[in-house]
């Protein structure tokens, strides 16, 4: 396992092998052996295989190519309604309606979602992440049909890797996430010291060039996450919330 993360990279190109439903099946049982919250499992996902089905997602992430290219999408839900079905015919009232229980159900899917790459790229597959549901959550709400208590979290793109496999993305050294028993703010010259080689990496100088920007954190602010987007669609996901009833309407 750790020499596979050791090698991990996105792959956003597939060949056409199909994916065994058997295969798939003990991917997703393994995964459900993650860790997650009170062990109630406060996660879903639905595997998309059907073309038309993966057209239909595809413009809720902005029609990038691998949602349709690839053999099977699959879209990882936090899930608290079944918990609160079961508990309703139980004769127990579970107070899941909100903002913790979101939460809670998040972290629940994150985990199961990993755990699912990775044994899935110990298996040979290659895989994309898609931080685009959280963007369009309600228009794959609809599109899936996911009733109240369930929001779409993170999509992943899943089949055998096309060759040549592309580079790896680069990482901060470990040195600029890890802190020794307390946080220690970021100085500026620490700041400089851990993203000199992501500033200097070719591809990097490239990206900032292309774009007429002064720095690659301009690429990021400007173009790639600007305020102005970051703020509508944490409004959307608000109201995604609320629609769900994850969220009081006040």
């Amino acid at each position: 396992m750790i020499e596979c993360m050791k090698k991990r990279r996105t792959i956003r190109k597939y060949t056409q092998q199909p994916i065994p439903d058997e295969l798939l099946n003990e991917l997703l049982e393994v995964a459900s052996k993650a860790s997650n919250t009170g062990n109630m499992q406060l996660y879903s996902v639905v595997v998309t295989r059907d073309q038309r089905g993966k057209e239909r997602l595809a413009p809720a992430h902005f029609n990038q190519p691998m949602v349709t290219a690839a053999p099977v999408v699959l879209t990882f839900c936090a899930d608290a309604n079944r918990f609160v079905k079961w508990a309703e015919q139980r004769k127990a009232e579970a107070g899941f309606d909100n903002l913790q229980m979101f939460m809670a159900a998040t972290i629940d899917a994150m985990l199961f979602a990993e755990a699912f790459a990775e044994a899935a790229e110990e298996k040979g597959l290659g895989l994309c992440y898609l931080g685009t549901t959280a963007y369009n959550a309600g228009e794959i709400i609809k599109i899936l049909s996911l009733p109240r208590l369930v929001v779409p979290i993170i999509t992943i793109t899943l089949g055998y890797p096309e060759e040549p496999l592309p580079a790896q993305s680069e990482r901060l050294p470990l040195a600029a996430i890890l802190h020794e028993e307390s946080y220690h703010d970021y100085t500026p010259e620490s700041i400089d010291r851990f993203y000199k080689e992501k500033e200097e990496l070719a591809v990097n100088k490239e990206f900032v060039r292309i774009n007429h920007k002064e720095t690659l954190a301009q690429v990021f602010t400007d173009l790639r996450y600007p305020k102005a987007n970051n703020e509508h669609f944490s409004e959307v996901l608000l109201q995604v919330l609320k629609e769900q009833g994850f969220l009081k309407d006040e």
